[in-house]
Parts: C-alpha cells; sequence; structure tokens
C-alpha cells in the first residue's frame, strides 16, 4: 500500500520550535524528559500560560492625558 501524495513542504518554512519548547519544558517549568514528551501541545501550552506576557489594551489618549497630567516631566533637570 502507498499511500496518496500530500503537500510537498516549503524547505524554507521554520518547523516546530523543538529548542525553545523544550528549554521552557526543562529550565522554566522543571518538566523531566519522560514528563515533557508525555504532555500533549495543549498540556504545554496551559503549563506554560503563567509565563506569558499577556497585557490589557493599549492606553488611550485621555488615560495618556490623565497620566501626563499627574505625572508631569520635571523641567527643573
Amino acid at each position: 500500500m502507498s499511500a496518496a501524495p500530500g503537500p510537498v513542504p516549503d524547505p524554507g518554512a521554520a518547523g516546530f520550535p523543538f529548542d525553545e519548547a523544550m528549554t521552557a519544558g526543562f529550565a522554566l517549568i522543571g518538566l523531566s524528559s519522560a514528563e515533557f514528551w508525555a504532555m500533549t501541545p495543549r498540556e504545554f501550552a496551559r503549563a506554560l500560560a503563567p509565563f506569558a506576557s499577556r497585557c490589557c489594551e493599549p492606553m488611550g489618549r485621555a488615560d495618556l492625558a490623565a497620566l501626563m497630567a499627574r505625572f508631569p516631566d520635571d523641567e527643573a533637570r
């Protein structure tokens, strides 16, 4: 039996970042090799979620103006 030909991979396309994933798993969250390779991608993503940078919406013009009024630049420097 032979499978139908699939799409030809783009040789210039980046593959999965295994080095970065292993560094995060081993060094950041302290997984053993067995734990790392046993995790599903969803489990791994959830384990890393507390370390992901999440931020709020960008500050609006009115909030920036209020902040600048509250903390003006010191012209005496």
